[in-house]
């Protein structure tokens, strides 16, 4: 029967390595139960890319810029072709390479970096890679792109959709516009992350769905950090000594030894990731030790306010 708040023992996979912790039990990134209730490798790719999360464009050939921040896309979505669509500076690496490959392929890789937008020990959550061809959008097809880009993101209206929506031609000052849209028909995709590591393919990631909490999940994260920090730090009765979490560390750091959960130990507490189907906590022991532990909603959420009650549920089982 299930508990309301119950915590799914996040116990690492297995390695090419002989290191195990107490009594065998293999050690490395908290990896879930296999019967665990999880995102497909499709829809954890898709999310990153509907995310806040940083991204950059790698083009075989083409050096990057000595400014970072440069080639990075200020806005992205999916389209319902399953590509995906850009709005990138003008001046990128990326926009003048595809301006000049024309209808040439033009290989590209997009990677996305997930970072916890709170303090944690290993911030980096995960990664996903993204590479396909980058053409520029047509003129024809400009105005539909940008309407859909900016209902998904309002903040591309004022970071130069309208200039954006300009045929490449058109007068400009330098002769190059301020922001160009592009489209990424995706060839391959995988992630590395929490959840593991996993390889997609294009029709799996057209056809799959980001998290419906994506928009929302780092406020609601800095919200429950801030705000309801002594509740999240009651949650750790939920697992008690009965369950094992393996270290946490970032996706490719080195391993390290097995921490078991107990409420005397455990000195703080941080919600680390949060989607439709739970709440994942990084609890710091006394001994400076991280370990993970995953509380699975009775039901996925589907909004907030499904969110607002599982989350009520929650706490008043850890409070029991």
């Amino acid at each position: 029967m299930f508990r309301p708040g119950s915590p799914t023992s996040s116990t690492a996979q297995g390695t090419e390595s002989d290191d195990s912790g107490p009594e065998g039990t293999e050690v490395g990134q908290p990896r879930p139960a296999e019967d665990a209730r999880q995102p497909t490798g499709a829809e954890r790719v898709r999310t990153l890319v509907e995310s806040k999360a940083t991204a950059s464009l790698a083009i075989p050939g083409i050096e990057e810029p000595e400014d970072f921040a440069a080639g990075i896309p200020t806005a992205r979505t999916v389209m319902p072709d399953g590509d995906v669509l850009l709005l990138v500076p003008g001046g990128s690496p990326a926009a003048r390479a595809a301006a000049y490959a024309q209808d040439d392929d033009l290989a590209c890789v997009m990677e996305i970096t997930d970072v916890a937008p709170v303090s944690v020990p290993y911030r980096v959550r995960g990664r996903a890679w993204v590479a396909g061809w980058l053409t520029p959008v047509r003129d024809e097809e400009r105005a539909a792109c940008a309407m859909l880009l900016a209902e998904r993101h309002p903040v591309g209206e004022i970071l130069g959709m309208d200039d954006a929506l300009q045929p490449p031609t058109a007068n400009r000052p330098g002769g190059r516009p301020a922001w160009v849209l592009l489209r990424l028909e995706v060839g391959e995709a995988c992630v590395d992350d929490l959840w593991g590591a996993e390889g997609v393919e294009p029709d799996a990631f057209a056809a799959a769905a980001p998290d419906p909490l994506v928009a929302h999940e780092a406020d609601l994260l800095q919200h429950l950090h801030s705000a309801h920090g002594e509740q999240v730090q009651m949650l750790c009765a939920l697992v008690g000594e009965r369950a094992n979490c393996g270290a946490a560390r970032e996706p490719g750091a080195p391993q390290q030894g097995e921490a078991r959960v107990s409420a005397g130990r455990a000195v703080r507490a941080v919600p680390v990731s949060l989607s439709r189907f739970g709440l994942r906590v990084r609890f710091t022991d006394s001994t400076s030790r991280s370990f993970d532990a995953r509380f699975d909603f009775p039901e996925p959420v589907r909004d907030v306010t499904e969110l607002r009650r599982a989350m009520h549920t929650l706490f008043e089982a850890a409070a029991e």
